[in-house]
């Protein structure tokens, strides 16, 4: 019985928790529907509201747009009216223009048209004064022309006299103003050279070393660089002779690299004069790129700096030429600028003017013409080139040519420039003069160009042409045997007749 009890109580408790079960399972169902619902409801109401903005902004943006769209119209609305206004106006101008046109054309008419009345007129009008004077044009024209002239012609002469004298006196105030100025701001150095080179010695036992066995140190020194030794009494001193400055230069350094060494004897001495060489070499080439430097100028071949360099170890009057051709360049370049000349030409040309001396003495020719025909061989323009051959003649044909000439003249002529004392230049000048002046047929006798140059005018009516040619070797002759000087004399005889005659 009581389990029968407890199976009923078990089976009504089933039964109640199955109903129970399916009930809330029911409830859920309609509550997660419900939620559903809602969240569909929401959802939709979203969208209603998104499609609504969305309207919303895009009616917004065609707004905008026509806005714009508008005001794009209304402005090239107003870019056509303003373009048809000016077209307007064009064709207006137009119009006026080629009424203009056709009035001027009419009145270049009518302008011809008197023009040919007026020649007409003219022409009536000279032949009747024509029968009036019985004279043509021509010669009446010639009558006031020559009455004109004689009245005038003593005034014109005076005047023109007067002009020419106060032109003169302008341009040699004003040349000699440049001048002065050029020479005070250039001011360089003057060397003074001997033909002999002083060596310096540590001891008087190095003579005896120098000399050497039976003398055949320094007959090897001498031979090897074609100079002469001088070794006599003078404590601590032996000298070097030459011409050449260069041998005496290498024979200098060749002696002090064998006092410094301590070995003399003749393989060493070929040694030390090869050494000696290299390193004069160096040195004419860096005083040929010094040269450049001081003066300004560049863009020259190795090559050609180098000969440029040898002008160091070669003077002139004792007068150092590489220093010349410093001084030559500044002052030409001072003078090309107060002149409006080229100044890198006249600075080129006159740094380069003496190129010639520095071979002169192994090439045959005049160092102008060598000059001119190493610038040549170089590369140099003709009116660079050229100044080498002008700076020596009377007219030079270029500006540059007659500054570097004006500039030669300056650093050369002047007392002082040179070795030779004030009263030394004078006495060289006067005989230089004196070779020429006991020549029968000379009448005047000058020395120019620092005696560079002599001037000999003869007699023309004892002196023929031939006979002046004559005069100008025989001149030429007495320099070269009874004178002593550097480089080369240009003597130049000049026979001219002149014919004066007094209107009174």
């Amino acid at each position: 019985m009581e389990v029968l009890l407890v199976l009923l109580v078990l089976g009504i408790g089933v039964t109640v928790g199955y109903y129970f079960r399916r009930t809330i399972a029911k409830h859920d169902a309609e509550t997660a529907e419900a939620k559903a619902e809602k969240v569909i409801a929401e959802a939709k109401d979203k969208y209603r509201e998104i499609i609504i903005e969305a309207k919303n902004k895009s009616l917004e943006v065609l707004e905008r747009n026509k806005q714009e769209e508008d005001k794009r119209r209304k402005e090239l609305l107003e870019v056509q009216r303003r373009l048809e206004k000016r077209e307007a106006m064009f064709d207006q101008k137009l119009l006026e223009f080629e009424n203009n046109r056709t009035r001027l054309a009419e009145k270049e008419k009518s302008v011809d048209t008197l023009k040919e009345d007026l020649q007409k007129i003219k022409e009536r009008g000279m032949e009747k004064l024509e029968k009036i004077a019985g004279l043509t044009k021509d010669e009446a024209k010639q009558v006031l022309i020559n009455n004109v002239e004689s009245e005038v012609k003593d005034e014109l002469y005076s005047r023109v006299r007067k002009l020419e004298r106060q032109t003169t006196e302008e341009l040699e105030e004003k040349s000699k103003h440049i001048l002065s100025a050029v020479i005070e701001r250039c001011a360089t150095s003057h060397s003074a050279e001997t033909t002999t080179t002083t060596v310096t010695l540590p001891n008087d036992e190095m003579k005896g070393r120098i000399i050497g066995k039976e003398g055949r140190n320094i007959k090897t020194i001498e031979q090897l660089t074609g100079t002469e030794l001088i070794v006599d009494e003078t404590p601590g001193t032996i000298w070097v002779s030459g011409f050449s400055p260069i041998r005496r230069q290498v024979a200098r350094v060749a002696l002090e690299k064998l006092m410094a060494d301590g070995r003399i004897h003749p393989g060493r001495i070929e040694e030390a004069i090869e050494a000696a060489k290299k390193d004069l070499s160096i040195e004419i080439k860096k005083a040929g790129e010094d040269a450049m430097y001081t003066v300004g100028v560049g863009g020259l071949d190795p090559k050609l700096v180098q000969i440029l360099g040898r002008l160091k170890y070669r003077t002139s009057y004792g007068h150092n030429v590489l220093q010349h051709s410093i001084e030559v360049s500044l002052l030409s370049g001072l003078l090309a600028q107060d002149l409006g000349a080229d100044v890198a030409i006249a600075k080129k040309g006159g740094l380069l003017h003496d190129i010639g001396k520095a071979v002169d003495h192994d090439v045959k020719g005049g160092h102008p013409e060598i000059g001119y025909d190493i610038m040549k061989k170089f590369g140099l323009p003709e009116e660079i080139a050229k100044i080498s051959l002008e700076h020596h003649q009377d007219h030079p044909e270029t500006l540059e040519g007659v500054i570097v000439k004006t500039a030669d003249a300056i650093s050369g002529a002047r007392p002082g420039a040179r070795k030779d004392t004030y009263e030394q230049y004078i006495q060289r000048l006067d005989d230089l003069e004196n070779t020429a002046k006991n020549i029968a047929g000379v009448e005047k006798v000058y020395a120019i160009q620092a005696g560079r140059e002599l001037r000999v005018f003869v007699q023309p009516n004892v002196v023929d042409d031939w006979g002046a040619k004559k005069i100008a070797r025989e001149v030429a002759d007495k320099i070269e045997q009874d004178l002593k000087y550097p480089g080369e004399i240009r003597v130049l005889v000049i026979r001219e007749s002149r014919v004066e005659e007094y209107a009174r």
